[in-house]
């Protein structure tokens, strides 16, 4: 048998050469390290000896609430002066003023029967006249905050028996006399034209009432209309979500406390030295189940037929080494260049308004 084996062998024609080894057989190779289901075995026990990452990354927290830079209206401190520490946040909060807590209140009172009203009655009291009116939180033209009510500075209304806002508009009146109080502290300290004293029937008035949103998150939506200053009470701690020039703020003023929010009016009126803030303050609920929550913001703010332009230092009219009717920065003794072109109020209003514009600053295409 061994020699019939032996002779077959012998037979066979020799494919490889007379040096050539013979063709590799399985007892013959290199072991094959790591066979894929191998690879596989091995790479989940070493992930499964990694730590989670959830236990290696810290737990991501929301910023605390910070508490707004304060400005004393008391008579024994000079306002120009310690407004100048908040004006590059574009907010602060004002203390010492006269509006009393129980008015603020009575105000609220009156607001939350606007919401107790029927749909058919908000819409006939309180029709759409835009920026004025009743805007519900399904309609098309909705901003996503739920219900919301624009009045005048009288708050005016349809409806002349059911409806007593008396304590509404006396808050109204008073904040708006606040915000024109602050608008002189504000060109007084950054050194731009002040407008109050000259014409006082160039502003107007906006008491915008809308319904707080639940959680802590920032809204991406809603609230935005044009502004010189914007005014908030702060009847009962409450945390804020702003849209600033540095991005989402959450802040909680004090308790009694009006929260003022410089505008995109106030930041071209200064030619760009003021910081602001876009739209106007979100008021938050502490969680989903917590209703009741109303925010009433007041918005000193221009007539639709208003233009809108840099108030750099008043011009010095005469000669000026051959020159007539130069703009001159009075802290610096240098001609001040404008950083913005000139631009329609009403228009603006309505893009800002109806296109909701967030990530970008609707003001870049009026910079020169």
């Amino acid at each position: 048998m061994a020699s019939s084996t032996h002779k077959q062998q012998q037979q066979l024609p020799n494919m490889y050469g007379a040096t050539a080894a013979p063709p590799p057989t399985p007892s013959t190779q290199p072991p094959n390290l790591l066979s894929t289901s191998d690879a596989a075995d091995a790479l989940s026990r070493l992930l499964h000896r990694l730590p989670s990452p959830t236990l290696s990354l810290p737990t991501r927290r929301s910023p605390p609430a910070m508490c707004p830079p304060v400005v004393s209206l008391s008579g024994d401190q000079n306002p120009s002066t310690t407004i100048l520490d908040a004006l590059q946040l574009g907010f602060f909060q004002v203390t010492n003023h006269t509006i009393p807590s129980q008015l603020a209140g009575s105000a609220e009172s009156d607001s939350f029967a606007l919401f107790d009203l029927s749909r058919d009655k908000k819409e006939s009291y309180f029709p759409k006249n835009w920026p004025l009116g009743y805007e519900g939180g399904d309609d098309e033209d909705g901003d996503g905050l739920g219900e919301s009510f624009r009045l005048d500075s009288s708050c005016s209304t349809e409806s002349s028996t059911e409806l007593s806002l008396d304590s509404l508009r006396e808050f109204t009146r008073a904040l708006e006399k606040l915000g024109l109080r602050i608008i002189e502290l504000l060109s007084s300290a950054v050194g731009f034209e002040n407008p109050v004293g000259e014409d006082p029937s160039r502003f107007c008035s906006l008491m915008w009432i809308s319904e707080g949103v639940p959680g802590n998150k920032p809204v991406l939506s809603g609230g935005f209309y044009p502004s010189i200053v914007g005014l908030h009470y702060q009847i009962r701690s409450q945390k804020y979500s702003l849209l600033a020039d540095s991005g989402w703020v959450s802040v909680s003023p004090q308790v009694d406390s009006v929260m003022v929010t410089l505008g995109d009016i106030a930041h071209v009126w200064s030619n760009g030295k003021l910081k602001k803030v876009r739209g106007k303050p979100v008021a938050h609920l502490g969680d989903a189940n917590n209703t009741g929550c109303i925010s009433m913001s007041l918005l000193v703010t221009l007539p639709m037929d208003s233009e809108v332009s840099p108030l750099i230092p008043k011009t010095i009219c005469g000669d000026r080494d051959g020159k007539k009717d130069e703009q001159i920065d009075g802290s610096t003794g240098e001609q001040e260049g404008k950083l913005f072109n000139s631009f329609c109020f009403e228009d603006y209003a309505w893009r800002v308004y109806h296109e909701r514009l967030l990530f970008k600053d609707p003001l870049d295409r009026y910079r020169i």
